[in-house]
């Protein structure tokens, strides 16, 4: 069974960094794509950045250039390295992961499985 938890939520101020992970278990070494979604009240759900089992790595425009994706494949870790935060980033943040070759970040409802999520709260 796919399970993923994330970790490393919190409350930080505007420019401030932070790094979530997702550690993921119960599944081989399958083509997939795994990814950073968030969702914030009132809002829905948006894709934030993916990486693919061959390293490709595609972000949402707001924020490339601020925000890292990469993925430990020895522990299977899913990491997220969020820099120079805005407060429009708060957003509980989730990682998914779906099987096959596509790979996207505009589509969350491709994505086949979800951890519970991390809250990140930005403030100015």
């Amino acid at each position: 069974q796919v399970q993923l938890v994330e970790s490393g939520g919190g409350s930080v101020q505007a420019g401030g960094s932070l790094r979530l992970s997702c550690a993921t278990s119960g599944y081989n070494n399958r083509r997939h794509c795994m990814g950073w979604f968030r969702q914030a009240p009132g809002k829905e759900r948006e894709g934030v950045a993916v990486i693919r089992s061959d390293g490709l790595t595609i972000y949402a425009d707001s924020v490339k250039g601020r925000f890292t994706i990469s993925e430990d494949n020895a522990e299977k870790i899913l990491y997220l390295q969020l820099n120079s935060l805005k407060p429009e980033d708060t957003a509980m943040y989730y990682c998914a992961i779906r099987f096959g070759p596509w790979c996207g970040v505009e589509i969350p409802a491709n994505y086949e499985y979800w951890g519970k999520g991390t809250q990140v709260t930005v403030s100015s």
